[in-house]
């Protein structure tokens, strides 16, 4: 799902109805609609991080549940709060980024002359109980790989 008004997602928005087009479905952008529409023919669900589907969490995987979606989430919170699994950037590491460069511009640094920092650590999280209620059977492989393992 990707936020149909959000700025940032315009790219995304463009490979999505690409894609969406290969398979002969049609885009939408707001998540009820996504979820609840059974002539979408949908077979699991992306959900992008984004402010919109924050504060829809609880509908989101409500209604990805109901419907017997599997999803896939970028914020861990949404796996512990029943999501299937998540992947993301570790959010307590991105606050640590952005103490450090506040610190150097504290300091006297000037922010032009700081780098760019991107995310390094990346967290891969399984609910088990989520995917025995789908009825999906998660390969050992996958589970080697993951961070956590809700049980």
């Amino acid at each position: 799902l990707l936020d149909g008004v959000a700025l940032d997602h315009l790219v995304h928005r463009e490979v999505l109805a690409d894609v969406a087009q290969e398979l002969e479905h049609a885009h939408r952008a707001e998540p009820v609609q996504v979820v609840d529409e059974a002539d979408l023919g949908a077979g699991a669900l992306l959900v992008a991080n984004d402010p919109y589907f924050f504060t829809r969490r609880a509908q989101l995987i409500g209604l990805a549940g109901r419907h017997l979606l599997p999803a896939n989430y970028a914020d861990r919170a949404d796996a512990v709060a029943g999501g299937l699994m998540s992947y993301g950037s570790n959010i307590t590491d991105a606050y640590r980024e952005v103490g450090i460069h506040c610190g150097r511009i504290l300091k006297g640094a000037k922010a032009a002359d700081l780098p760019v920092v991107q995310s390094i650590k990346f967290e891969f999280v399984i609910n088990m109980q989520t995917a025995r209620i789908l009825g999906l059977t998660v390969p050992q492989s996958l589970l080697a790989t993951a961070d956590e393992v809700i049980e």
